[in-house]
């Protein structure tokens, strides 16, 4: 039996860190944080944080709950259309729902006292953030990090010898230059 388990339970540990990783590095670092940055430093959010601290705990809840949702909604709607082989409608709806989440993200910031104060909704976030935790504490999540610094150092390197290739200090380029220059001067008969 715990075989079988091991079976079982390793693949799908294996999807959940992928999926982790997808949205913890490319879509929230890369896509949703710098959006996040951009919408907080809005001389009209932070007016509207102060609005936002003045309204009922059940507003904001409920605000957050219908922002929250549609923004799952829509991430939803865009795998399944990814799947049912629409896959620029798909990466259009997931890019749109971008500001949204860092919209839902900024309200959770503000509100975030008033919203703990929902006994439920602390226990929900609470055994959210245990089961990101546990995750993160996981030698799959801990090889594949290692995995992915290791890409990212060796793209980094690459695009290092690419820009190196197309600078002006570059192999490439002097050889570029000068056949450029012989050719110029074999059809044009040299300066024009």
């Amino acid at each position: 039996m715990n075989t079988f388990l091991r079976r079982v339970s390793v693949p799908i540990e294996y999807l959940l860190v992928l999926l982790y990783i997808f949205f913890e590095e490319i879509v929230w670092e890369r896509l949703a944080e710098p959006l996040y940055e951009r919408i907080r430093a809005l001389r009209i959010l932070q007016r509207l944080e102060r609005g936002v601290s003045a309204l009922h705990r059940g507003v904001i809840l409920l605000l957050f709950l219908a922002l929250f949702l549609l923004v799952e909604g829509a991430g939803l709607a865009a795998g399944a259309l990814l799947v049912g082989g629409y896959p620029l409608y798909g990466m259009l709806l997931y890019a749109l729902k971008i500001p949204v989440a860092a919209l839902t993200f900024w309200l959770f910031r503000v509100s975030r006292e008033k919203l703990m104060s929902f006994g439920w909704f602390a226990a929900a976030y609470e055994r959210l953030m245990g089961w990101i935790a546990w995750l993160k504490a996981s030698e799959i999540y801990r090889r594949s990090m290692e995995r992915l610094a290791d890409l990212k150092r060796r793209i980094s390197m690459l695009w290092k010898r690419i820009r190196e290739r197309f600078s002006g200090e570059g192999t490439l380029s002097r050889r570029l230059g000068r056949l450029y220059r012989f050719f110029k001067e074999k059809w044009f008969g040299g300066k024009r």
